[in-house]
């Protein structure tokens, strides 16, 4: 299996981080191929909207370092996104990377059966991490973006979600959200 793991948290040693790489690192040990992006250490900007992915070119052509990042995640089996909730969504820079994903749209998808470009049957891991404790409190972050994921062929769309998290390395006293990590990493496996 390919993996391609997005962090998008500017610690590179965050919460949301650590999770992505539990589950990355379990599926590495079982022989998966994973490809991680530090999207805090890359330089891109966010959708320009000049169309070309619609008009002529089959991908994004923006020139920067998210170029490299849309080919893996085309080519992936599985896409884990890992972000922190900042000001109730996810971070800037996980949303410029989604806001670039429009590329993967055919350029009829508004009235087209078939959206993607992307073959079918990806699998998607969100991982979310948020300060707040109350697990009502940003519930619909998840929702809003798996929708937009099963246009592109994601057929199985997993959230993991920690909340009271705070501090940079607070994720290691939630031992029921390490368990969450482990069962999602079996689930994708099987």
């Amino acid at each position: 299996m390919k993996i391609t793991c997005l962090l998008s948290s500017p610690r590179k040693n965050g919460n949301s981080s650590y999770l992505a790489k539990r589950i990355c690192e379990k599926a590495s040990a079982q022989g998966s191929k994973v490809q991680y992006f530090n999207l805090n250490t890359l330089n891109y900007k966010g959708c320009q909207a000049c169309m070309a992915c619609k008009s002529g070119s089959e991908k994004c052509v923006m020139p920067d370092d998210l170029t490299d990042v849309l080919d893996s995640v085309a080519e992936a089996d599985l896409l884990v996104l890992a972000t922190p909730v900042y000001f109730g969504d996810v971070s800037a820079q996980l949303k410029a990377f989604i806001d670039r994903t429009f590329s993967y749209l055919v350029p009829d998808f508004y009235f087209s059966d078939t959206k993607s470009r992307l073959k079918p049957g990806k699998k998607l891991v969100f991982v979310l991490t948020q300060g707040h404790e109350d697990k009502n409190s940003f519930a619909d972050i998840f929702p809003r973006y798996e929708f937009f994921f099963g246009w592109y062929g994601y057929s199985q769309c997993m959230e993991l979600r920690g909340t009271g998290l705070l501090d940079e390395k607070d994720v290691l006293l939630k031992k029921n959200i390490l368990k969450e990590a482990d069962e999602i990493a079996e689930k994708i496996l099987s």
